[in-house]
């Protein structure tokens, strides 16, 4: 065998086992408030990640992948910034429940033979994603000030991921990322529905 068939085997190898590990992690969240992301989780009896797929789901996954990873690097900034303990509890529950997809969906794509995104940049196009002057602002935001700022944007965010995700749930063709779509709808539509609220109570 070649190196590079070597190669390739075990990067399908290293993507197949992701999903795994991603599915364990998922379902070990039962309880802990991550219930709508469980369903998404590929288990031993789904259809391999190399099974039939399409465009599309090449697309959402090389797509949400840099989306949830501008989420989670807003997510992140929440910890020493936010002032108030529910946009905290928010931002921890965004990072608990969108890192384990990125695995998921980096798995798929890595099994599929398709690149990787790395980091976060938008693709031309990409609903909800933040650009460089938002980023800045909210970096320099603390306090009530961020809480307003992160609310804002992490809405209009979410909004962006549940137009792609649906887009999937209409064309893709791999059923675990349909069902992982449907569960990007369910709890970001969600999350917008309490980011609203808290917001409200700001104005």
């Amino acid at each position: 065998m070649s190196n590079i068939s070597s190669t390739r085997t075990l990067a399908r190898r290293a993507g197949l086992a992701a999903v795994a590990v991603t599915a364990a992690a998922l379902l070990a969240a039962c309880g802990s408030g991550q219930e709508e992301r469980v369903a998404a989780a590929p288990s031993a009896s789904a259809a391999p990640a190399e099974a039939a797929h399409n465009a599309q789901d090449v697309a959402f996954a090389q797509g949400m992948i840099p989306h949830h990873r501008q989420a989670l690097r807003m997510a992140e900034l929440a910890a020493g910034r936010a002032s108030s303990a529910q946009v905290q509890d928010l931002a921890s529950r965004i990072r608990a429940g969108q890192d384990p997809e990125i695995t998921t969906m980096s798995g798929w794509l890595t099994v599929w033979g398709e690149d990787v995104p790395q980091g976060a940049s938008a693709m031309p196009g990409m609903p909800g994603m933040m650009g460089g002057q938002d980023m800045a602002k909210l970096e320099k935001a603390s306090g009530e000030d961020f809480d307003t700022q992160f609310l804002s944007l992490m809405i209009e965010h979410h909004k962006g991921a549940v137009d792609m995700a649906r887009s999937e749930q209409d064309q893709g063709r791999y059923g675990p990322a349909k069902v992982l779509a449907g569960a990007v709808v369910s709890a970001q539509n969600a999350e917008i529905k309490e980011m609203t609220g808290l917001l409200g109570r700001r104005s």
